[in-house]
């Protein structure tokens, strides 16, 4: 008999290993992995184009053009494509990251044929409707003269561009006057050049078979077009100016950023930044939230964000704080900082987050949807199918004498950028 008196035993996590993945090739060229896992008759494909920012002839097409997708084809208009999927109980959307788009589809297996037919189709011949685009600009354009009111949104897009450039795809920054410059021939451009069989991987997950494979192979294999793969286009001018305060009058909290530039997932130090981005602020038991929130009581939230792209990346440390005490959390901020660069990482602190780290990871391999979101990020950013067992044995391997040297090299306050945003007259000169 069970006894719930008691609890379960707690046990170690030794190994974590990605599930097998299965690799071919469509007639047209394009990979597909494959990860078969599950047993529920459903299945999700994720057709990954490189078509983000570095890849834009014009500002935000990416973005609209991922967006207006799903707007219309040579058959159906929106409301159609919207109402054929809902009848068949899948959900189909075009997520747009900052380096390619996306083109998802949730279905039941016995399904997959009425709803792979539509995505064909609009991969194929989308239409990009003009009036769908006028909504779509006027949309985020409203939504955006509101996000341009709140600190959290400035400080975020002036770390950004202070760390990439105001021309780099990573650091530029959209306005209402943006989207306004936007035309329909820009998306049409952007799509012939962008979604091509060279510039296209995919991921199926799921309860696949062979007759799904078939399908896609049938259906996807004829409606993406040869074309040529894109080269990434790279403009890095960072800012000179080091600290930058923006007034935002009439506002009770402030928001801080202080970041710096780093590097993407291919750097050998990631690993070891991975950990220390955690531990400085990437969970609710971390430095910063540990001193910030439960000591001092200055915010509610305060964190630090290792932002990787495929090109590039960035570390930086955001919180919103009252008024009153943005330059004590500023201080804060950089004595913890300056604790990692000369203290050894204790015993007990640094054996639960590795467990958290690791607890992490076990969740992610849970179910077939989360190992193919492993799979898509290591095929999206180029990386060997081996990448997350390695890194699995890079963290397990990792000292405090490694997070030392690491914390030494990139959390020296006079490589970072400091924004606030809100109130900053009440800070003085």
């Amino acid at each position: 008999m069970l006894n719930r008196t008691l609890p379960p035993l707690i046990s170690a996590i030794d190994k974590l290993v990605l599930p097998p993945v299965q690799t071919l090739m469509l007639d047209n060229g394009i990979p597909v992995y494959v990860v078969n896992m599950g047993t529920q008759e459903v299945l999700k494909l994720e057709i990954i184009f490189f078509a983000g920012r570095p890849f834009e002839h014009k500002k935000l097409v990416g973005r609209a053009t991922a967006a207006m997708l799903k707007e219309g084809s040579k058959n159906y208009d929106s409301a159609a494509i919207a109402e054929q999927f809902d009848f068949y109980g899948s959900s189909f959307r075009t997520p747009f990251n900052i380096d390619t788009t996306v083109v998802e589809l949730y279905s039941l297996n016995k399904y997959f044929d009425n709803v792979l037919p539509i995505v064909a189709e609009i991969l194929a011949e989308p239409s990009f409707p003009q009036k769908e685009l006028d909504t779509y600009i006027h949309v985020n354009q409203q939504n955006l003269q509101i996000d341009l009111t709140k600190n959290d949104t400035i400080a975020y897009r002036t770390v950004t561009e202070l760390i990439f450039g105001a021309e780099h795809p990573y650091g530029y920054n959209s306005f209402p006057a943006t989207y306004g410059e936007l035309k329909r021939e820009d998306l049409t451009a952007h799509y012939t050049r962008c979604f091509n069989s060279n510039n296209c991987a995919i991921v199926i997950s799921g309860k696949v078979n062979d007759k799904i494979l078939t399908s896609l192979n049938y259906y996807i294999g004829q409606a993406i077009k040869v074309g040529q793969k894109q080269i990434a286009h790279l403009k890095n001018q960072p800012s000179l100016q080091r600290k930058v305060r923006i007034q935002n009058p009439d506002t009770v909290q402030m928001a801080i950023r202080v970041g710096r530039d780093l590097f993407s997932r291919q750097h050998p130090d990631y690993p070891g930044m991975y950990v220390l981005n955690t531990l400085l602020g990437g969970y609710f038991s971390s430095r910063l939230m540990e001193n910030i929130r439960e000591d001092k009581g200055y915010t509610y939230n305060v964190y630090s964000v290792l932002d990787t792209m495929n090109y590039d990346g960035c570390f930086y440390i955001g919180t919103e704080v009252g008024n009153e005490f943005t330059l004590q959390t500023l201080d804060e901020i950089y004595r913890e900082m300056e604790i990692l660069r000369n203290e050894l990482v204790e015993e007990e602190e640094f054996e639960m987050l590795y467990n958290y780290i690791l607890g992490g990871f076990l969740n992610m391999l849970d179910g077939p949807f989360n190992v193919s979101d492993i799979v898509k990020t290591i095929v999206s950013e180029g990386l060997p199918l081996t990448y997350f067992n390695e890194l699995v044995q890079d963290i397990q391997t990792i000292t405090p004498e490694k997070i030392l040297a690491l914390s030494q090299q990139y959390l020296n306050p006079n490589d970072y950028w400091e924004v606030i945003v809100g109130e900053t007259s009440s800070l003085g000169q």
